[in-house]
């Protein structure tokens, strides 16, 4: 490689450096300067994802590295939202008062490290540098998970999620290595090219399904969901936040891109394992939530039914579809930081946090502006228009029904209506059930978080258009 290649591959990652050197400084300083450093690395995290959210508009694009990192408007689109995502969980930690070792330094210097290999699987555009983006972005999201060493439930919750993660890495790599053995590439143009040839055999079929179930673990769809209820219940809830919303939107970004442009030929094929999953998560999630009274835990499964209607748009295999993606992710991850913010208010005046659903009651008359903004989350998820969460499920549903998979597009209807019961069992709580607790102050963190998640769901209409203009810039930059 040339000095100009090189120079031109490191302008293009400028994002990526930017948080993994300032990662190193970060921890540097933590080491010298102890415990009594942690806000203070905080604060300098944020303002290194906000200088990579920069540097993303000026790097340009291109191909790195000899084409093994990709740069386009559909990487820029999903790139730019896990860095909203990373930064905005990052500040709520900051608003969470009961530490639970997360004014560590390490706790945000583990943030930085995921980010970075979020930032890596979004441009990949081989299957080594796929992997070698997944394990970097994985690996730190195991020790958060159980940073809280005196919690039993967070250190059960960082075991389940290491132990489940090292079985879908193991099953990636086993489909890595029949792709590669059986079309002779690993770069994603290759890979298509030899399926359009005619080059592949069955053990490509067995290879292409082992790396989408590895994957697709990542997103927690069914039936590779079992560690999300427990992992999200038992982290620490600005881990939980985080979990929720930057490593998703970076998942399905590569799940996207994979399916598009290496496994394109073949989508006959994968078609079939996309539309199973789809139905499965969005019927699991709709039904298994109707009981749960944790909030965490019903969180957890609304994320599973979510990750399900991402999935049917992108079954249509459409740029239309690819666009109802990317704009789901977009509604997903504002509106449920939004709703993680809120959990994380519910503080009681004596101390402590409470998770239970009931603990809400009577909110609309103890915290009015707050019981606002949950019902407006709330409805956007259930998807009641004109709230942002319906425009998201209207462009994946009508890629599908423009793809014709009627039977694909009912069931998640019928499932979005399903999920509309424990959604609207939060709201019927908070407004007609008398108090039976009180909370403390909210941290300003927390309410401005949950403040312009609230601005988003309300006043979609408004500023929709661009986004939506966005994320068809990005659908179009992969067919």
């Amino acid at each position: 490689m040339t000095s100009e290649l090189l120079l031109s591959s490191l302008k293009l990652i400028m994002p990526e450096l930017i948080l993994a050197l300032g990662a190193m400084v970060l921890l540097m300083i933590g080491a010298f300067a102890g415990r009594k450093s942690g806000q203070t690395i905080v604060g300098l995290a944020v303002f290194l994802l906000i200088a990579a959210f920069g540097a993303l508009f000026w790097a340009g694009e291109g191909t790195a590295f000899g084409g093994s990192l990709v740069f386009n408007d559909f990487t820029l689109f999903m790139q730019a939202l896990a860095l909203i995502g990373a930064a905005l969980s990052m500040i709520l930690s900051v608003g969470h008062e009961e530490p639970e070792y997360l004014d560590r330094f390490e706790f945000p210097v583990l943030m930085l490290l995921s980010t970075t290999g979020m930032l890596l699987m979004t441009s990949a555009n081989d299957m080594l540098a796929f992997y070698m983006g997944l394990e970097l972005m994985s690996l730190p999201l195991y020790v958060i998970a159980a940073i809280n060493r005196d919690s039993l439930r967070s250190t059960e919750a960082g075991l389940k999620y290491f132990v489940l993660g090292s079985l879908s890495s193991g099953m990636l790599l086993y489909g890595i290595s029949l792709v590669y053995g059986f079309t002779g590439n690993i770069g994603f143009g290759p890979v298509a090219a030899a399926i359009s040839a005619g080059e592949t055999g069955l053990g490509f079929i067995f290879g292409m399904v082992f790396v989408l179930a590895g994957i697709t673990f990542k997103i927690s769809a069914v039936p590779f969901h079992m560690w999300t209820p427990d992992v999200y219940e038992g982290a620490p809830t600005p881990v939980t936040a985080f979990f929720a919303s930057a490593p998703k939107v970076a998942a399905m970004a590569i799940i996207v891109r994979l399916l598009t442009e290496a496994f394109g030929p073949a989508a006959d094929e994968w078609r079939q394992v996309v539309v199973f999953i789809a139905i499965a998560s969005m019927v699991l999630g709709a039904f298994a939530a109707i009981g749960q009274r944790n909030i965490k835990r019903l969180m957890a499964y609304s994320s599973i039914t979510h990750m399900g209607y991402a999935l049917v748009g992108l079954a249509a295999d459409s740029e239309a579809g690819v666009k109802g993606v990317a704009l789901y992710m977009a509604i997903y991850l504002f509106t449920t930081l939004g709703v993680f913010a809120i959990i994380m208010a519910m503080r009681l005046k004596e101390g402590g946090n409470v998770e239970n659903i009931d603990d809400l009651a009577g909110l609309s008359t103890t915290k009015p502006v707050m019981a606002v903004v949950l019902t407006a989350l709330m409805f956007s998820l259930a998807g009641v228009p004109p709230l942002a969460g319906f425009f998201g499920k209207y462009f994946v549903f009508l890629a599908a029904i423009d793809a014709k998979l009627y039977t694909l597009a009912i069931i998640g209807i019928v499932s979005s209506v399903v999920a509309c019961f424990y959604y609207l069992r939060v709201i019927k709580v908070m407004w007609f059930d008398e108090p039976t607790v009180e909370f403390s102050r909210v941290a300003g963190e927390l309410r401005f978080v949950f403040g312009i998640s609230g601005l988003f769901a309300i006043g979609y209409l408004l500023f929709g258009g661009a986004l939506n203009d966005a994320a068809e810039a990005a659908a179009a930059a992969l067919f």
